[in-house]
């Protein structure tokens, strides 16, 4: 596999469905929505257009909705087809995608990883993703969002602030000897925040996950 590919697959609840939506990712993605719709929007617009195959036989009327990269979920050109999810009308579209030269089917969780190769997501707000779609609880869905949404990593660059500067002080305070009562001070301090830190990552790790 390669990131360089054009990749194309059903991202909403399988089918049946009031609506489908059928997501297109890769330097071929805009080619592919004029193969199908003849046309396409402006960038970040949608519009209303026919699909259809290669033989040119109407496949469904749907919504056309184009994101040019980097500036998308993935960081590539992006577009999607909301159309109607009834299972023959997904099955010819996927089945039109199919058939275009240079478009493949995404392997499981391949936008999210291209998402994260991109830069357009880091590791904790990927595995925020995995834990949201695994929440069964409340708790749970609270936690994964939370993740999902950057508040792990921005937790994280805190918490390494706060290591780098305790570990400032315990250099200060073994390498600077002075007034004993200063040193008790410093040291009381250091303990303090320490143990601030521990509580604060422990409560964290006994956070419920999905």
């Amino acid at each position: 596999m390669s990131g360089s590919d054009t990749i194309y697959a059903l991202s909403s609840g399988r089918p049946p469905a009031a609506i489908a939506i059928i997501r297109v990712s890769g330097p071929l993605a805009r080619r592919s929505a004029r193969l199908l719709a003849g046309g396409l929007p402006e960038p970040r617009t949608a519009c209303l257009r026919t699909l259809r195959d290669g033989a040119g036989v109407e496949l469904d009327r749907a919504l056309l909705l184009r994101f040019d990269g980097p500036a998308t979920s993935t960081g590539e050109d992006l577009v999607e087809f909301h159309c109607h999810g009834g299972r023959a009308v997904v099955g010819a579209v996927l089945l039109a995608l199919r058939e275009l030269d240079g478009l493949r089917e995404a392997q499981p969780g391949e936008f999210t990883r291209r998402a994260l190769e991109n830069g357009r997501i880091d590791l904790t707000e990927a595995e925020g993703l995995a834990d949201l779609l695994e929440a069964e609880t409340e708790s749970q869905r609270k936690a994964a969002l939370a993740i999902a949404s950057g508040g792990l990593r921005h937790s994280a660059e805190r918490w390494r602030m706060q290591l780098i500067e305790l570990s400032a002080m315990a250099e200060a305070a073994i390498d600077y000897v002075g007034d004993e009562d200063e040193t008790a001070t410093d040291e009381h301090r250091l303990f303090h925040q320490t143990q601030e830190l521990a509580d604060e990552l422990a409560s964290w790790l006994q956070q419920p996950r999905a």
